[in-house]
């Protein structure tokens, strides 16, 4: 049984009921049980009493006594900035999990969680694959990468065979990644390929990517693909997005260069004072890779659908995006 514990609520948790949020990060608590450590005072919200129905907000802290129930049912749901800093590395692989067998792990990476290491970083999944490492001491390897603000499919090799096999079909483009992005304003061409240069160039913020000139020193020919799925009032876009090539922060310079910017990236979308940018949406990066098709090492397709970030999907409830009539392909 885990000592107390006081928790920060996430900005994505804005305005969630109590009892809700600990359905969310409690799931094993029964809501009687939630009832009578809110009479006792044994939950406590900033230090005071607080009924099932009271609406937590950003910053505030929970206070969670010991609970006596399963373990593995303590934690689950959305992953956090808490979690992210102090929950274990095999803790928090378990519940990015999305698909296991013998020869790979699928999971779903968090945004903010950068899947390399680098300059000020000190978590990344490469390294926390290391909690993974088999009895034979083979540790799980990378066979591509998402931006560290992106989140969604992340595919792990669990031998080194399986790595060779699967590195190579993203090599040869047998592999199918798609994304959804919220971008500002809505594409002339509700369906169009985007087919440029990109070139690497230092700025005062780090590396940046930008369009190039056919033929210029450095540069990589990158080709994207999207489709409108839905409209927001005219302001906003879902895109379905899919990256033929594999190109630093593809998707974000290509929306860039479309004139649609995917909405809060800290990168290629600059503020607009003609624009206001939309209430109630978090400035987080609206772009998640959804979805990928890639050949098993096994035989066969391995097809796997990662739910959306929570501040995604608390942008969709807010714009009333219907995500069912996005069409997907079931997976197998």
């Amino acid at each position: 049984m885990a000592g107390i514990e006081h928790i920060q609520v996430e900005p994505d948790e804005a305005g969630m009921r109590l009892d809700r949020w600990f359905k969310v990060h409690f799931p094993g608590l029964g809501f009687g049980q939630l009832q009578k450590l809110l009479r006792s005072g044994q939950v406590r919200v900033d230090g005071g009493r607080v009924k099932t129905d009271a609406r937590v907000q950003p910053g505030q802290v929970v206070r969670v006594p010991p609970l006596d129930v399963d373990a593995k049912a303590l934690k689950s749901g959305p992953i956090g900035g808490n979690d992210l800093k102090h929950a274990g590395d095999g803790e928090l692989l378990a519940r990015m999990l999305l698909h296991e067998d013998e020869k790979v792990f699928v999971l779903n990476k968090p945004a903010g969680l950068a899947v390399q290491g680098g300059s000020g970083l000190t978590r990344h999944i490469d390294k926390m694959l290391e909690a993974w490492t088999s009895k034979k001491g083979e540790k799980p390897r990378l066979v591509h990468r998402l931006d560290r603000d992106t989140s969604g499919v992340l595919v792990v090799a669990r031998t080194r065979g399986a790595a060779q096999k699967l590195t190579a079909a993203f090599r040869e483009r047998d592999t199918k990644k798609t994304y959804w992005s919220l971008v500002k304003g809505v594409p002339r061409k509700h369906e169009d390929k985007i087919s440029t240069w990109l070139v690497k160039e230092a700025t005062p913020d780090g590396d940046r990517m930008r369009i190039a000139k056919h033929g210029e020193e450095g540069a990589d020919h990158a080709i994207s693909y999207y489709r409108v799925l839905e409209m927001a009032a005219q302001s906003l876009a879902w895109l379905e997005m899919e990256p033929y090539t594999g190109r630093t922060h593809q998707l974000r310079v290509h929306a860039l260069h479309i004139g649609h910017p995917i909405i809060g990236d800290p990168k290629y979308f600059d503020d607009d004072p003609n624009w206001d940018f939309p209430g109630g949406v978090q400035k987080r990066l609206h772009l998640h890779a959804r979805h990928i098709d890639i050949p098993h090492p096994n035989g066969g397709r391995l097809r796997v659908t990662a739910p959306l970030p929570p501040h995604m999907v608390q942008t969709w409830n807010l714009l009333g995006l219907d995500m069912a009539s996005a069409g997907e392909p079931d997976d197998e």
